[in-house]
């Protein structure tokens, strides 16, 4: 093997152990389990602070979905939350009527209500 074709494969092996453990970590936990109740019904919830709020794929600061974000007062249908300060929400632009489904941290939303059946 030519050094350069060594150099290109040590460091392919490189990238490839240190990104392993990253992708592990991004398993979606099940929710309604004690580690992430369910809310039920699921709640809204509208984005506080300032600037983007990043989502994740699972509730882990390494899995953060590119270019994939919601701003403030932006509304948004929690699903569960983490010990951690993970809610599981969706998003639904109201614009072009995409759905995104994701993590994002608790800290930036507020409670606007329930979601249940028959309730806006």
């Amino acid at each position: 093997m030519t050094m350069p074709a060594k150099a290109t494969l040590l460091a392919f092996a490189v990238v490839m152990s240190l990104s392993a453990p990253a992708l592990a970590d991004c398993k979606e936990p099940e929710i309604g389990t004690n580690s992430v109740p369910m809310f039920s019904p699921p709640l809204g919830e509208v984005v506080i602070g300032k600037g983007r709020l990043q989502f994740y794929s699972a509730p882990n600061a390494d899995c953060a979905m590119s270019g994939v974000f919601v701003i403030p007062n932006d509304h948004l249908i929690a699903y569960g939350q983490s010990d951690s300060g993970w809610s599981s929400v969706m998003y639904s632009n109201p614009r072009t009527g995409d759905i995104v489904t994701g993590w994002v941290k608790s800290s930036r939303l507020k409670v606007t209500g329930t979601m249940g059946l028959g309730s806006e």
